[in-house]
């Protein structure tokens, strides 16, 4: 175990108990606005690729935290409320590489329910402050061991006190991808009344480019899905998985994914500027790759509606590290 910071690890004191938190999700307005992101065109960069075709990006940093996680965690939450594998006796406890964890500590916040998350160390320190102000209970892990020594933790830990927690698992948890057949694979559908014909996505749990994929592959078979991995496992990409040194969250449904392109860095660095001064976007580095991916997916198939999904705003200037 990595040894935690104290400062960090103390929290605010824990949310009220509510005794019948599903009331609250059922009738929440903030909590009903997951979902439902604009589909924003990308016209400028599709132009200076030459034109003729499409590039569409779902504007998931404008849910209620910020991210696409609010989208799993809060299936996963009321998944877990219906069927009582989550109540006010338990805590909900999962490791996370900083969105997830905010989006549960916010659901936590809302709903009166206790918040363990393991992280690795060096998650960005805003996220810190977020989940410290939402009440969350934080400790960390060997930042060399990124999201996979988090997990391996948090497994643990659950394995070992099976009666306090309710381990969400979200890198394993089926809620993951369902959350995303049943919200953003249709959003993508009819907001393109159906001319989408590659999707591109980042690949971390693998819960949105699976649940997308599938949800758009039973609408027409024939749309290509891209999956976009960091070129290597010491990596800028926050949130992305180097697929074959990780590992592999079984949410990742290999067979939806035709194709995976492997990015560097430095290279989602510079879209992640260009994003900022020709389209008014401020993103994340993952985001940005994405969007890198999704502009070549259209200059190789003129005539081609290219959708990526654009999961935070980040953090600092564009050009700084992530």
């Amino acid at each position: 175990m990595y040894a935690s910071d104290p400062a960090a690890v103390v929290s605010a004191a824990p949310p009220p108990v509510r005794q019948s938190p599903t009331e609250d999700w059922e009738s929440d307005a903030l909590l009903r606005s997951v979902g439902n992101t604009p589909l924003v065109p990308l016209r400028r960069l599709s132009a200076a690729a030459g034109g003729g075709f499409e590039l569409l990006a779902k504007a998931e940093f404008l849910n209620p935290t910020g991210s696409v996680k609010d989208r799993a965690a809060f299936g996963i939450v009321r998944s877990a409320l219906a069927d009582g594998r989550l109540d006010v006796s338990k805590t909900l406890l999962d490791a996370s590489s900083g969105n997830t964890a905010v989006a549960f500590a916010f659901l936590g916040a809302r709903l009166g329910f206790r918040v363990e998350l393991v992280v690795p160390r060096n998650v960005h320190p805003e996220r810190l402050q977020r989940l410290r102000a939402l009440g969350a209970f934080v400790d960390f892990t060997d930042p060399a061991d990124g999201t996979d020594g988090a997990q391996q933790e948090a497994r643990r830990r659950a394995e070992r006190y099976p009666d306090r927690y309710f381990y969400a698992d979200q890198y394993n948890n089926r809620a993951n991808p369902e959350a995303h057949f049943r919200t953003t694979g249709p959003e993508i559908w009819e907001a393109t009344h159906g001319r989408v014909s590659h999707f591109v996505a980042g690949v971390g749990t693998g819960g949105t480019i699976s649940g997308v994929g599938r949800y758009l592959r039973s609408r027409n078979p024939s749309v290509r899905v891209i999956g976009v991995e960091p070129d290597g496992p010491l990596h800028g990409l926050e949130g992305l998985k180097h697929l074959p040194t990780a590992l592999r969250p079984s949410t990742y449904d290999v067979g939806v994914v035709d194709e995976t392109v492997r990015i560097a860095t430095e290279t989602a660095e510079l879209m992640r500027a260009r994003l900022a001064r020709e389209e008014g976007l401020t993103v994340g580095a993952s985001a940005a790759a994405a969007v890198a991916v999704a502009l070549e997916v259209g200059r190789r198939n003129i005539t081609s509606c290219v959708v990526t999904v654009l999961p935070d705003a980040g953090h600092g200037r564009p050009g700084d590290a992530p």
